[in-house]
């Protein structure tokens, strides 16, 4: 398995570009908090608010990250809870949330693919689809460097 750096190293290659860098700032929460959404919509076989798709994803997802950082893992603990918190905000609104979440979701990726026009680049997840997970740690591994966090 490669360590945090390699992957954090790896996946930064295709993300040098300032436009793309910032395209990817935006739209990396935003994808978060769509999917999540989405995920939420989805029914299960049992009756329970807050034990679904969404959540079930996040927790693989936290699982994946302690193994290559009990930091970062921490770290998006409290970003996969904001953006699921985020998530059941939209469920307020008068449109049905998957709806709101599958239009995020697709402009979203629509902008990221745009990033990655500018960068000259594919996305590195048409290398390896492990990297959709690494894109939200990339991101948090910039805070925890701004923080003066080792991870």
């Amino acid at each position: 398995m490669k360590t945090t750096q390699q992957w954090l190293d790896q996946y930064g290659e295709s993300h040098t570009n300032p436009t793309n860098k910032l395209i990817h700032w935006i739209c990396i929460p935003a994808i978060m908090v769509s999917l999540l959404g989405v995920l939420s919509t989805v029914p299960m076989p049992w009756d329970s608010q807050h034990i679904n798709l969404a959540t079930l994803f996040l927790a693989f997802s936290l699982g994946f990250y302690s193994l290559l950082s009990v930091r970062l893992m921490l770290g998006m603990l409290v970003v996969g809870s904001a953006t699921y918190a985020a998530a059941v905000a939209l469920g307020a609104l008068s449109i049905p949330l998957w709806v709101t979440s599958l239009a995020i979701f697709v402009v979203a990726w629509v902008f990221q693919f745009i990033g990655h026009k500018i960068e000259g680049k594919k996305p590195s997840f048409f290398v390896d689809v492990q990297f959709l997970l690494i894109g939200p740690l990339w991101l948090l591994s910039y805070v925890y460097k701004k923080l003066g966090i080792a991870y």
